[in-house]
């Protein structure tokens, strides 16, 4: 299987995430063996060298942020795509 790494000059990428949220989501990523480090001012810092590693990072970030019917609509778009 190939992997297919990211550009190293791609420049870092900020979101807003509540502390709580945050929290959740730096576990997840542990448990996904996805690197990431909370700072001493609360920051959450991941670091993504693979198109896999982001996509995994999207989804669990969509997972502990977005509101039910986002969740929903966008469970929808993915059926609609296959079928």
């Amino acid at each position: 299987m190939q992997v297919e790494r990211l550009a190293p000059e791609v420049a870092p990428e900020v979101i807003d995430i509540s502390r709580v949220d945050r929290w959740q989501v730096y576990h997840r990523l542990q448990e996904l063996a996805i690197p990431c480090w909370c700072l001493e001012d609360g920051s959450l810092w991941v670091e993504i060298q693979t198109i896999s590693a982001a996509v995994i990072v999207r989804s669990v970030v969509q997972q502990f942020t977005a509101s039910r019917r986002e969740l929903l609509n966008w469970l929808e778009q993915c059926w609609q795509e296959v079928y």
